[in-house]
């Protein structure tokens, strides 16, 4: 009896310690300082090993451009965000069925084990890099964690007149971290390759720890039965499809891309079906994973259209400037082809300056204003930073370049944030880490399309020119017929690659072998900084059109989603629970008035007759 008695009384007193926490007017503050740091270090390693791959291939002795390493290299890029996509949802959903805050948890216990293990990798060759691509996917467990509840959690801890501010923070952290990760990645990789994975132990233990102690679970739980089947083809279906894009922009046969490959159509088709299945299983089960109700809330459906189309339009942005200042830019102005790395990322630091600051200051306005102006706008300055970048010669003079940098991070904060809050504050307390699950799983599926899709266009740009001005640039300097026909038929993709990993290309396609019987100033001159980048520049030219004319295209569309998303509109919220109470209580009887809050009870700025209760918990079209 005695030990019940002091288990009882210390649950009592977790209890009384978890209502002071969160009755603190400091409570909501922790909680976005926390969980900005989870999102910030999961979307830092989403990006950190495109600069630091050179190193890490180099540190395991493995030679990327090799045919047979292609795959290897994709999948080290992308097995982390292929990973997140699918399991955000799953995740997302089981928050709301077992506790946000628990899930979120065990998401920075995840991520912490697996960059522990990432950072102490001792093999060599194949293995090392399998070894690598295997903890990277067990690292996006942890990362879809922690991105699937994040949201949620900060939804339930702040009002609904400082949601849009606390979201936007978020959100804008998020999407910085994809560039900052540049930056940490050049400058520890050539250090020590191993740092790139070891930064995250310290603030991973860090973290975990003081989310353990500082977070409590606020929101409403909704216990429900698990949706296996619907987990199991909504899984299946989408990895399908996220594999058949990373493998269909990999040469196949004597094509410059892999989409004739039968087994690319098999898992894009394959694919496409059983996500179909997966729709209608998920209208015949009881408690569907994919709540496919919550698209009937227009600001809901809006919000994540236009989040889908803007990640197509800034998703393969990243990779494409990359390649343009590695490949092209930095080696014309006098960077070493092995520094260039670090320099891409640091000449990219306008892009997150605009996302610092238009993020923030967006997301403060919707609380006041709503999502629809910001988020529309942000979309129309985003596509008009393409047109900007698309009128650029390819050897740019680079304060022009920043200012569309700029102006480009500004337009997608002035999204992000106010998007983000207008498709939280559409959801039922009840679903909203299963509607956060979703809507980050449109957003990191569409980074990976995206990749397929600005890889695509710039192949299909360079297959057209690229191969007649290698084999003629390379003849002129004296490069036998035979050597120069072999390089200049190497499919595009490993230009792109070799423009990535900051590689000479010349010098690695051509080896040691054919330079060798070249007279010195002719090698010298073909290795040097200015023939390679002066070469491709007029084919490059040609596949930049191409995929900034689809960013463009892409960004427009989502501004006239996001356009159409209605008014301000905010769930009817339920009434206060404890903290680590499972039942749901009643939900208010919410009103559809100009104004947040009216006698105490949160109402829709949607418009409408004013004086009309809303039904209780609606939560539909608006």
């Amino acid at each position: 009896m005695s030990g019940r008695h002091t288990e009882s009384t210390r649950a009592r007193a977790r209890q009384e310690r978890a209502a002071r926490d969160v009755a603190s007017p400091r409570y909501k503050w922790v909680v976005l300082s926390n969980t900005t740091l989870g999102v910030l270090m999961a979307t830092i390693n989403m990006s950190i090993l495109l600069i630091a791959l050179p190193d890490i291939f180099r540190g395991v002795g493995i030679n990327p451009l090799e045919p047979g390493n292609t795959s290897l290299l994709l999948w080290l890029i992308m097995g982390y965000m292929v990973v997140t996509a699918v399991l955000v949802v799953g995740f997302g959903r089981l928050g709301d069925m077992y506790g946000r805050v628990k899930m979120y948890n065990a998401g920075f216990a995840v991520f912490t084990v697996f960059s522990i293990l990432l950072s102490v990798t001792w093999m060599h060759g194949t293995p090392a890099v399998l070894w690598l691509i295997l903890m990277r996917i067990l690292q996006g467990v942890g990362g879809a964690m922690l991105m699937a509840n994040s949201n949620a959690i900060i939804t339930d801890a702040f009002p609904v007149d400082q949601r849009g501010l606390g979201l936007g923070l978020n959100q804008v952290a998020g999407i910085a971290g994809s560039f900052i990760g540049l930056i940490v990645g050049g400058l520890l990789a050539p250090i020590e390759w191993h740092l790139v994975f070891l930064v995250s132990v310290p603030i991973g233990l860090f973290g975990t720890v003081w989310a353990y102690l500082k977070l409590h679970d606020t929101g409403v739980r909704r216990h429900a039965e698990m949706d296996w089947w619907g987990n199991a083809t909504f899984a299946a279906g989408l990895i399908a499809v996220l594999v058949g894009i990373t493998y269909g922009i990999q040469p196949y046969g004597g094509h410059t891309m892999g989409w004739t490959n039968p087994w690319v159509l098999v898992a894009l088709v394959g694919g496409v079906v059983v996500l179909g299945v997966f729709g209608v299983v998920e209208t015949r089960v009881r408690e569907p994973m994919f709540h496919l109700g919550l698209f009937r809330i227009r600001a809901f459906l809006a919000g994540n259209l236009a989040s889908l189309l803007g990640a197509l339009g800034r998703g393969g942005l990243m990779f494409i400037l990359i390649i343009w200042l590695q490949g092209i830019w930095l080696p014309q102005h006098g960077y070493t082809f092995e520094s260039t790395p670090l320099w891409a990322g640091i000449y990219m630091l306008p892009l997150t300056a605009g996302f610092l600051v238009a993020g923030p200051t967006s997301g403060w306005l919707s609380d006041r204003f709503g999502a629809r102006t910001f988020a529309t706008v942000g979309m129309l300055v985003a596509a008009g930073s393409f047109v900007w970048l698309l009128l650029l010669p390819v050897d740019f003079s680079y304060w022009l370049f920043a200012l569309a940098l700029l102006v480009n991070g500004i337009g997608m904060g002035l999204f992000a944030a106010p998007n983000r809050a207008g498709i939280m504050n559409s959801l039922p307390p009840g679903q909203r880490g299963v509607g956060a699950g979703m809507s980050t799983t449109f957003q990191n599926s569409a980074m990976v399309l995206s990749i397929g899709i600005f890889f695509s266009l710039m192949i299909t740009g360079l297959a057209r020119s690229l191969p007649h001005t290698l084999a003629t640039g390379l003849t002129a300097q004296g490069v036998p017929a035979d050597a120069a026909d072999k390089v200049a038929q190497l499919p595009p993709v490993g230009v792109l690659f070799s423009s990535l990993l900051g590689y000479n290309p010349v010098q690695t396609l051509l080896g040691p072998q054919v330079l060798g019987q070249l007279p010195a100033a002719n090698a010298h001159y073909l290795t040097g900084r200015r023939f390679f980048p002066s070469l491709i520049s007029g084919p490059f030219s040609d596949g930049l059109g191409v995929a900034f004319a689809f960013a463009i295209a892409a960004c427009v569309i989502a501004a006239l989603a996001s356009a159409l998303r209605g008014g301000k509109y905010v769930h009817t919220e339920p009434q206060e629970q404890a903290p680590g109470s499972a039942a749901p209580q009643p939900a208010a009887v919410g009103h559809r008035a100009q104004g947040g809050v009216r006698d105490g009870v949160l109402t829709s700025l949607a418009g409408g007759d004013p004086d009309r209760p809303a039904a209780q918990g609606h939560h539909g079209l608006r």
